[in-house]
């Protein structure tokens, strides 16, 4: 327990607070809307240099030789680097081959042509939907068995047995992956597009053998991660060498959006056989799952123990799960890694059990609740999305879904994450003159983290919103971490809160004389120093920081992961639920989204508003994954034939629908401090879709997308268009 000296750091109550839980426009939304607002992208320092990469065109090759001498004598070509010489073996395509620095985008393209490289190809794989065909690249695991499920299976009123696959998709982040890089003397000046202010510079320090310390990190903004900027990569190595061969100049290398596709990272694939059992009033018994996936040359990476996901109290399991390892691009964190592949997986057989044993899935999901971990979180979540949507009103049995050739469905799904915050600390300045700065080594994802660490700072300190100077995206400001398992929102608005604080209990020192008290007895409100019981004693903001005289308050908080959850000021574990409502054209296959209904729960809410745009966000990226995005292989060539923005495909502003979320606020959630929600309405999107459609026409398309060649595919099986 903390001793009477300790400041209260605690939330202030719901009823109390005057800034948070309030809705608040992003601070950098004019910014970004007017096109004012920079990313790493746009820097352009004086005699800036561009990069250009040559990579490999085969799957799977060694390089044989390679000649630079062409391109080394090109005109305004300034460095050549060779990063695969002769007899490297490069594993997919896409891999780094060469890289030039010249000063035109077009002469160091032209100079990239120019460099001669041959190859000895070698055997590949890049497709993995096919188990049979993985050969020695597929790496089973070990069977995991709880219970007697083949007893169980036995013994069962229903038993559904189904194959379902979702593909390998990719980032595609509008801001592609790259940086601006310049060395100055023995400095280093460090642009890049990172969620990982604070420690990319330590990162390219240890891969370029220079002193951390050496290295200075800036970004005001990046257009987009989703779990793929963590490192400084290959490319922001070469880019810094090359930076390095030309005098310091500064080098820019961003992948062009092929490379981009091919090798910055994807999300990985799972597919599986799953075998489900359950008694007639819908409670499920036994669980079977054989599955696989690849993220790459790796393996799959898909973490099997969460199967069935969520529902993981079933008392009978048998689980196994291969990985396939591929000649691709590897996969990288992508908004809640694993967790949308399982939710698929088990959701739609959970669903499919109950279409068999002729049971609303909505009775079936909320019948086996006590089979997670927050048993009255979920009832409660699917009771409140049944109600939005409309669930008793408008769901029918499957193949109900009306008279004509469009058919209307209903679907649901569930999902959960961590969000515990990261490590962080803050440093928080008031000036005499009432000014107030909050300094982080944070990164603003676009999720709006510079408005609530504003917003934090403003309760604590009684100020309006404006009056806080957010300085993050440096790595000269006091560490924190990486933004990644929605972790930020916590590790940011702990150390926020613990700094304002620390530096408000510095300001009461210094005036409470002047007023007659103690420091105890002030509070700060509405932009004054106020003597509790009393307001006719007090300071106008201003008059009480003038008390400082040419002296400043500098404090700092931290959040440190290892003590937070005991303090309160943020927890993790969340739940979430999506229903979709779709229809379904059966002449043409085509699916139309007409409601995506996302209640989710994430502790104390900060700001609803970018809580809000936070789901509306993960809801589209869902919609896509569900009917849209897929990395499509070629086995015959060992090729990636969408790698553009083309033929790979995402959904349109008329593709989406209405999406409607619910934030379950209340005062237990809140009670549980900060809780990320990055990733969590991520989740369950891609398994409520597809129950919808299954709903909708009376047959599962089992793979993702659902594309119209699919669900035309699945009509045909059934023997007619439902």
């Amino acid at each position: 327990m903390p001793d009477s000296t300790t400041p209260n750091y605690h939330w202030p109550p719901m009823n109390d607070r005057r800034v948070m839980g309030k809705p608040h426009t992003r601070l950098d939304g004019i910014q970004k809307a007017s096109g004012a607002a920079k990313y790493n992208s746009d820097v352009k320092p004086s005699g800036m240099l561009f990069g250009v990469l040559l990579t490999c065109p085969h799957a799977h090759a060694r390089v044989t030789s390679i000649d630079t001498s062409a391109a080394e004598n090109l005109p305004g070509v300034t460095a050549v680097r060779v990063i695969s010489p002769a007899g490297k073996e490069l594993q997919w395509a896409g891999a780094e081959v060469a890289a030039v620095a010249a000063t035109s985008e077009e002469t160091a393209t032209k100079a990239a042509r120019l460099i001669k490289v041959e190859y000895e190809q070698l055997p590949f794989l890049v497709r993995e939907d096919d188990l049979s065909q993985a050969g020695n690249r597929a790496k089973p695991a070990g069977e995991q068995v709880t219970g007697d499920p083949d007893k169980a299976f036995q013994e069962a009123d229903a038993v559904v047995e189904g194959n379902y696959g979702i593909p390998v998709i990719t980032h595609c982040c509008l801001e592609s992956h790259g940086q601006v890089i310049a060395w100055n003397g023995d400095k280093i000046e460090y642009w890049p597009s990172t969620q990982n202010v604070s420690g990319i510079g330590g990162d390219i320090a240890r891969a370029l053998n220079v002193p951390a310390a050496n290295i200075h990190v800036h970004q005001d903004h990046i257009g987009g991660g989703f779990g793929s900027k963590f490192p400084s990569d290959l490319w922001g190595v070469e880019a810094a060498q090359l930076s390095k061969m030309s005098g310091g100049k500064p080098v820019k290398i961003f992948l062009d959006r092929e490379t981009e596709l091919l090798i910055a990272g994807n999300r990985p694939s799972a597919y599986g056989k799953i075998k489900i059992a359950g008694k007639k009033d819908g409670s499920i018994t036994a669980w079977e799952s054989y599955t696989w996936n690849t993220g790459g040359l790796a393996g799959g990476g898909l973490a099997a123990d969460l199967f069935p996901y969520v529902y993981r109290k079933v008392p009978n399991r048998r689980i196994n799960h291969t990985a396939i390892s591929t000649n691709t691009g590897s996969a990288r964190a992508w908004r809640a890694p694993n967790h949308p592949q399982a939710s698929y997986l088990t959701c739609s057989a959970m669903e499919d059990l109950a279409a068999k044993l002729n049971l609303d899935p909505l009775d079936v999901f909320i019948k086996n609740a006590d089979l997670t971990m927050r048993a009255d979180a979920y009832r409660a979540q699917l009771q409140k999305g049944a109600e939005i949507i409309g669930w008793k009103k408008n769901w029918h049995p499957r193949g109900e879904g009306g008279s004509g050739p469009v058919k209307r469905g209903l679907g649901l799904a569930v999902g959960t994450w961590g969000g515990a915050g990261h490590a962080s600390k803050c440093l928080a300045t008031i000036h005499p003159d009432g000014s107030v700065e909050v300094e982080l080594g944070s990164q603003d994802l676009g999720t709006g983290a510079r408005t609530i660490i504003a917003m934090v700072a403003a309760e604590t300190l009684g100020l309006p919103v404006s009056a806080i100077n957010v300085k993050i995206g440096d790595n000269s400001y006091p560490p924190s971490g990486a933004s990644g398992g929605s972790t930020t929102s916590g590790g940011v608005s702990a150390s926020t809160r613990k700094a304002t604080v620390n530096a408000l209990e510095k300001l009461y020192a210094a005036v409470a004389p002047g007023l007659g008290t103690t420091p105890d007895k002030l509070q700060a409100v509405d932009r004054r120093i106020v003597v509790q019981g009393d307001t006719s004693k007090s300071l106008t903001w201003e008059a009480a920081c003038r008390k400082l005289g040419t002296n400043k308050i500098s404090e700092t908080g931290e959040n440190n992961p290892r003590t937070a959850e005991r303090e309160g000021l943020t927890t993790g574990g969340v739940a979430g639920v999506q229903m979709a409502d779709v229809s379904v054209d059966t002449e043409t296959g085509l699916v139309k989204m007409n409601r995506l209904v996302a209640v989710h729960d994430c502790g104390l809410i900060i700001n609803p508003k970018t809580a809000e745009s936070q789901i509306f966000g993960a809801c589209i990226m869902s919609i896509c994954s569900a009917l849209f995005e897929e990395r499509i292989a070629d086995q015959q060539i060992g090729r990636v034939l969408n790698p553009d923005m083309e033929f790979y495909k995402l959904a349109g502003l008329m593709d989406i629908g209405e999406i409607i979320v619910h934030l379950d606020i209340n005062a237990e959630n809140d009670h549980r401090g900060v809780i990320g929600l990055g990733e969590p309405p991520a989740i369950p999107g891609d398994a409520a879709i597809g129950n919808a459609v299954a709903n909708a026409i009376g047959v599962r398309v089992p793979h993702l997308p659902l594309t119209a060649d699919r669900v035309l595919a699945a009509l045909a099986s059934k023997g007619g268009n439902a």
